[in-house]
């Protein structure tokens, strides 16, 4: 009998994906008021986002999360699309991850390193992904509890000590009570990053038939889970603060020159420390790939990708794993960091272009997710909701409002800040290719759903 995923687990695997130690420092770069931001972004998107999933979750618990929700409410075509966004963005995004895993491993133990020695180890951790992706989703769970659990403990230490560097050194920066209230200036570009760091309560979904008593699972999870994270991204960002003058916060390399500060306190242990600290958070990089790349081709696997690819399409015969999607994502992926290791050596150039990229394709699904909530509650009376959205109808439609704006404003802001340069037009053909490879997957299912009809004739 195959294993059941029970509530700790899933709130282990929830916690794994939606903290993220790459990027939660960057948003750091806007002073004191960004731990208001991060705040504020819980109340009005980060705790809204969770009931719908909750409810969506509990209620359609099947293999695929995101598309299955989007397939129901508003049919295939849309669905597979949105299946497509969330894949594509994993694809971008695991190279942008090990990008930062290559330079905080080469300023640790070999900081005069070339650039493509970066390039090779990045290219070798995306495989690494793709191996035990195609092992199956227990390895993967169980990869991803452990990763949970040095996340926690991570930034737990980032707060602790930042505490330890206040009384001792004195705050790098000014804590008084006005520093607190957000200016509009560079925090547009940073709100983006902060409802980036937050998304992922549907990964869960993607393994919906795998959790034990769904219904008192995922809601429980989505409470539990959204309590520490919102938590620990707070008290993690108190210790960036208090040791880092916010002007001086590397948006790239942040985690890695924030711990080093902070260690200071500790003496003659401090290299040691350090040392442990950033190959522990290093490792947290990979597992967070590990869930999310499970996650992203679950999704995009549940689109029938037999009928539409066959490269694609095709699964591990001893695993029962989408081994096609993950092989097809370590070989972007490569091509990906190749690329762009041969137009810039500058890691930081090279992490946010990417990067920034991926955000936008990323948030694209959920601008259909949210709305179906209140499709399938209209049109599908007659499933169980084992809970629901409080407040009927009207609290859904509310929860809704505020999770559409957030990420709509949050996409506007993306070409916004990326200027009327190359990034901004990055962005915008990038979007449009992207786009046009999803539509060519719904013609191809199309195309094979009209030659097995005529087959049948």
């Amino acid at each position: 009998m195959e294993k059941q995923v029970n509530l700790w687990k899933s709130v282990l695997f929830t916690v794994c994906s939606i903290l993220v130690l790459d990027t939660f420092v960057a948003p750091s770069i806007i002073g004191v008021s960004s731990i208001t931001i991060w705040i504020i972004t819980a109340i009005i998107f980060f705790i809204p986002y969770g009931l719908i999933s909750a409810e969506l979750g509990s209620s359609y618990p099947d293999d695929g999360g995101i598309y299955s929700w989007v397939n129901r409410a508003y049919g295939e075509k849309t669905a597979v699309m949105v299946g497509w966004y969330y894949w594509v963005n994993v694809a971008f995004w695991m190279p942008a991850v090990f990008i930062a895993f290559a330079d905080w491993m080469s300023y640790t133990f070999f900081p005069n390193a070339n650039p493509w020695v970066l390039c090779a180890i990045a290219i070798a951790m995306c495989w690494v992904i793709v191996a035990i992706g195609i092992r199956g989703i227990e390895l993967s769970v169980t990869v991803a509890n452990i990763a949970a659990i040095c996340k926690v403990a991570v930034l737990l230490i980032f707060g602790f000590l930042g505490i330890v560097y206040g009384v001792r050194n004195g705050l790098a920066n000014d804590f008084s009570p006005k520093s607190f209230i957000p200016t509009f200036g560079n925090t547009t570009q940073y709100i983006t990053a902060i409802v980036y760091n937050l998304l992922g309560f549907e990964l869960i979904g993607s393994i919906g038939s795998k959790i034990e008593d769904p219904g008192r699972t995922i809601p429980k999870m989505t409470i539990f889970a959204g309590i520490i994270i919102t938590a620990l991204y707070v008290f993690g960002t108190f210790g960036v603060l208090a040791a880092i003058p916010a002007d001086k916060v590397d948006t790239a390399d942040g985690f890695f020159y924030a711990l080093q500060e902070l260690c200071t306190v500790l003496g003659p242990a401090q290299r040691v420390f350090f040392v442990i600290i950033i190959v522990v958070a290093s490792l947290t990089l990979v597992s967070n790939m590990v869930s999310w790349t499970m996650g992203a081709n679950e999704v995009l696997a549940a689109s029938e990708l037999d009928r539409r690819s066959r490269l694609l399409g095709h699964r591990n015969e001893k695993f029962d794993t989408p081994d096609g999607l993950y092989f097809v994502m370590g070989i972007l992926s490569t091509f990906l960091l190749i690329l762009n290791f041969s137009l810039s050596g500058d890691a930081n150039d090279i992490f946010w272009t990417i990067l920034s990229f991926s955000f936008v394709i990323f948030m694209l699904p959920y601008l259909f997710m949210f709305p179906a909530a209140i499709k399938l509650r209209k049109t599908d009376s007659a499933t169980d909701r084992p809970y629901s959205v409080p407040g009927g109808m009207g609290g859904l439609r509310f929860c809704v409002i505020l999770c559409e704006f957030s990420i709509a404003l949050s996409i506007v802001f993306l070409f916004k800040d990326a200027g009327s340069g190359l990034p901004l037009w990055t962005l915008i053909i990038g979007t449009i290719i992207t786009t046009f490879f999803g539509w060519l997957l719904i013609k191809a299912g199309a195309k094979s759903d009209g030659a097995g009809e005529t087959g049948r004739k």
